[in-house]
Order: structure tokens, then sequence, then C-alpha cells
């Protein structure tokens, strides 16, 4: 099968699914190796960067798909797009932050760190389909844990969670209290998260005392 077959297949596909489509699935059509599909996936996005289209192939972890240039959402949106976009409060920017950062968090831990209730906007981030559930964890209660979603990745534009920027360190008190105005140099403590043996503890004694 001829390079420029392999990319209209390509193209094709990832045209229809109007979803991402994992690189297993491109690998089981084409009967290719992972390392062909990237190769043929980069000069497909060199072809469209030099041939100015309207689209763009983007890579979000292990899958692909095309979307509509960024730049040119204000032409297409009057024409198209009637849907309610994502409003999101700074609280909810926060939870966003906070999970993105810490995948597998509970909301237990995400109320330890901002120090509110996190429900709301943990319902209104799953109901925008930034995050999602990523399975119970082993503490009393066997509470849920959190990780963003594929449509975080294109939303805020990353190609995968190790493109976040990265978080500044910042210098504890004797209170563990974060002093905002003096950063720590390279190589020390970051800013603190909750251990999750000591939420565990918690959540024990809590039961323990509700007996």
């Amino acid at each position: 099968m001829e390079i420029n077959q392999k990319k209209s297949i390509i193209e094709a596909i990832l045209f229809a699914a109007g979803r991402p489509v994992e690189k297993s699935e491109l690998i089981l059509v084409l009967e290719i190796s992972s390392e062909d599909i990237d190769n043929i996936v980069k000069s497909m996005q060199e072809e469209y960067k030099k041939e100015n289209r309207g689209i763009e192939l983007i890579v979000l972890e292990n899958s692909y798909q095309l979307c509509t240039k960024k730049e040119l959402y204000e032409y297409i949106y009057p024409v198209l797009d009637k849907r309610n976009k994502p409003n999101l409060s700074k609280a909810a920017l926060e939870t966003l932050a906070i999970i993105a950062y810490n995948p597998k968090i509970t909301r237990a831990e995400i109320e330890a760190i901002r120090g509110v209730s996190a429900d709301a906007c943990v319902y209104k981030l799953l109901e925008y389909g930034l995050i999602e559930e990523a399975g119970k964890i082993d503490l009393p209660g066997k509470p849920m844990s959190y990780k963003t979603t594929n449509e975080f990745l294109r939303m805020f534009g990353y190609n995968s969670l190790e493109e976040l920027p990265e978080l500044p360190r910042y210098k504890l008190d004797e209170n563990k209290q974060i002093v905002i105005d003096d950063l720590i140099e390279k190589g020390q403590v970051e800013a603190p998260t909750p251990e999750r043996e000591d939420l565990k503890e918690q959540q024990k004694e809590n039961i323990e005392n509700q007996k």
C-alpha cells in the first residue's frame, strides 16, 4: 500500500469518526507499526500547514483527531455552532487545574486542597466532559477518583498532561502555610498537596466517631 493511500485512509477515518481515534485502531486497520503511524501523522500535519488548510490534525496522547483551526473559530461559530460553550467559574477552573496536576484524585482530596466543597465544580466538569471517573481508591468508603479527559487536552491545546506548565515552588512557614512572596530556589520542596495516608487516617477516625 502506497504512503498516499495510507494518508487517505487515515484522513477518511478521522473525518468520519468525528472523535479522537486511538492509535491502536489505526494500527489494526492499516496493519502497520506504531512508528509508521507516527511518521505518517507528522507528514500529514506538515502538509496541512503548508497548504494553509482550514483543518488540522491534532494529537491527544495516544489518539488523533481532525479539527478546524482555532484561529478560524469566529467564522465557523455564527454558521454552525449554536451549542453552549463551557462557562467555567474561577472555582471550577481551580478544581480542573488540581485534577489535571493530580490524576486519580478524590473529591475529599480536592476539598482538602481548596478548603471548600467541590461537589458543584466536579459535577459541572463532568457535565462538560472535561473530567471523568478514574476508578475507586483503596480508602475507607472506596471514594471515586477523577482525571481529565481528551476533551480537556483539546480545549486547552495540549497533546498530553506532560505539557502542562511546571508548578511554582513555594516556601512554607512553621504552620505549613504557603509564603506567597518568597519563592524557594530550584531543588527544594514544592507547594503541598494532601497526603493520602493522612486523609485515610482522618476518614477512619470520622467513621469511628459516627459509630
